[in-house]
């Protein structure tokens, strides 16, 4: 029972993860056009979107390792990739600081493209 609400938020979660990081992908880029949406907000949306992967990434775990499961080729890579993209992305925003939104803009739409991936692999 436990195993099966764990696979059904682990599957809910990725459209949250998914949804969040192309919204705020999308906002960064369009703050990089127009300045009324460089908001601190912004920047709040972008860490929970970002954050979402992770949450994703632990559901996936617990699922696995409580069931004993074997994830399908590639899942489980694009998950990792994807923490490590969020990784990679806050770790440059210094070395691109004048082309911040840009670098979280493209950003979260690979996030999104990630999550897209997975769950393509993950169906099959």
């Amino acid at each position: 029972m436990l195993s099966l609400l764990i696979s059904d938020i682990h599957s809910a979660w990725a459209w949250v993860a998914i949804i969040s990081n192309g919204l705020a992908g999308v906002w960064a880029l369009a703050a990089h056009k127009i300045t009324p949406l460089r908001t601190r907000a912004l920047w709040w949306y972008t860490g929970v979107a970002e954050f979402t992967i992770f949450v994703q990434v632990t559901l996936g775990v617990i699922m696995v390792n409580k069931d004993k499961l074997e994830f399908p080729a590639f899942h489980a890579f694009y998950g990792f990739v994807a923490i490590m993209a969020v990784a990679i992305i806050y770790s440059y925003r210094h070395q691109l600081k004048s082309k911040t939104y840009l670098l979280y803009g493209f950003g979260g739409l690979f996030l999104m493209g990630l999550g897209i991936r997975a769950m393509l692999v993950g169906q099959a």
